[in-house]
């Protein structure tokens, strides 16, 4: 059986990747089709690595995570309109996996977007998630791992493309750097923070912006650069942009946010 997919799929630039997993270049659309039936494994936890084996943007790399992936706000510009996602999953996806159409799913990227995946057929599939769907915070321990340096990017798409239930353990994150013990015994996520500058839009050269990104949310931020250091609070999410003064190119700017430390260029 072959089931069309979107009118957006030949806009879609595809090439191997080094690691097994397609590259297929489609922000802001979904791209390609399933072809084939398609089994669910773990009860619907884990997609037909047949139908979908899971498919990587090549535009994110190591060398730019901290542009892309590592920014707040970035899933939101690549991530397709509902429309499309929506059209896909009762059009496409339920068809292949043999869905009944009146089934609870969740249109899931397997290689998620916060870890460079793509809109492609090949990376999306009817998730039969519990809620709150526990491969959030897979996804989540995941960005974090790969946006502070513990973990390459490739090794995190191929971890949780394979298996996302197994994907920490195997990148050695389950009970090692990526979580702290508290004073009651139990585990809690490490503090860490990303930062990138960029000349703020205020006509006035020397002034940088620097977005930071956190896992520490309302917490008191600071970014210092020579002979200035300015503060702000961060959001829910743990992010925030604070504006330095004065501060010459290639500069060093520090960053504390809450528990966690990290530093940029301007």
């Amino acid at each position: 059986m072959i089931l069309a997919g979107c009118a957006a799929a030949s806009a879609a630039v595809t090439v191997p990747s080094s690691h097994g997993l397609l590259k297929v270049h489609d922000p802001g659309h979904v791209t390609g089709t399933i072809h084939g039936h398609c089994t669910y494994r773990d009860k619907g936890k884990l997609p037909d690595p047949r139908c979908t084996p899971g498919s990587i943007d090549p535009a994110v790399t190591q060398g730019n995570i901290h542009s892309t992936i590592c920014v707040s706000g970035y899933t939101k510009r690549v991530r397709p309109p509902e429309s499309q996602t929506e059209t896909f999953k009762f059009d496409v996806a339920y068809p292949a996996y043999g869905t009944p159409s009146g089934e609870k799913t969740e249109l899931d990227h397997l290689v998620p977007l916060e870890l460079g995946g793509s809109n492609d057929a090949t990376n999306l599939w009817p998730e039969y998630p519990p809620t709150p769907n526990p491969k959030d915070k897979v996804e989540n321990a995941l960005n974090a791992a790969v946006c502070d340096g513990r973990v390459k990017l490739a090794a995190a798409q191929a971890a949780i493309a394979a298996d996302w239930l197994t994907a920490e353990k195997k990148l050695g994150l389950s009970g090692t750097a990526s979580s702290s013990t508290t004073s009651g015994g139990s585990t809690a996520a490490a503090a860490w923070c990303t930062a990138t500058a960029s000349p703020a839009n205020d006509g006035y050269s020397g002034d940088y912006d620097v977005n930071i990104t956190s896992n520490q949310p309302d917490q008191d931020a600071t970014a210092t650069d020579a002979n200035d250091t300015w503060s702000d609070d961060t959001s829910s999410t743990g992010s925030v942009t604070i504006t330095l003064y004065y501060t010459s190119p290639g500069e060093t700017i520090t960053v504390t946010v809450g528990a966690a430390k990290c530093s940029t260029n301007a």
